[in-house]
């Protein structure tokens, strides 16, 4: 896999932190061809991406054919593919299975990780009140159970759990 950044710059060619080639301002009398339609590129600013140059409206998804340059700043290409991040997890990214629910998380799919466990965003939740976690909040992984606060502390106080701090 192959994978590369678009951009917008003024007057010259940018490179990001891993030296791949971004948006370029069309040099002025000589005026490059497209590899998507293979005409003149005629417009003032041109995508240059895989070592070739591309009309905005030419660099696209092979499977979606959302415009790369719209959609973000990463390419990828396997198999003779241009493609979308999306559509690359989806079609070679792996799955698994949620912690919480079993179900299948696709690989384009948003998750949450605790230790080696991974869950969907909807099942990242205490499993004895269902309350729903935001970023930052404390939660507490016993017994591969993920917990709030309050009833991990009810359950310390008890005796069912020894910390496992997150």
């Amino acid at each position: 896999m192959a994978n590369a950044v678009l951009g917008w710059t003024e007057q010259a060619t940018c490179n990001n932190h891993d030296g791949v080639p971004m948006l370029s301002v069309q040099p002025k009398g000589k005026q490059k061809g497209c590899a998507g339609c293979n005409r003149k590129i005629k417009d003032r600013y041109l995508l240059k991406a895989l070592d070739k140059y591309w009309h905005e409206d030419c660099l696209k998804c092979a499977c979606c054919d959302c415009r790369l340059g719209e959609v973000g700043s990463t390419l990828y290409t396997k198999a003779n593919l241009i493609l979308c991040r999306r559509d690359y997890l989806r079609l070679f990214g792996t799955t698994g299975n949620c912690a919480a629910c079993s179900k299948l998380i696709p690989a384009f799919e948003m998750v949450m990780r605790a230790r080696d466990n991974v869950y969907h965003l909807d099942c990242f939740a205490c499993q004895l009140c269902n309350q729903r976690f935001c970023v930052g909040d404390k939660f507490f992984l016993k017994n591969n159970m993920i917990l709030c606060q309050m009833d991990y502390e009810e359950g310390q106080l008890n005796g069912s759990f020894e910390s496992q701090v997150q």
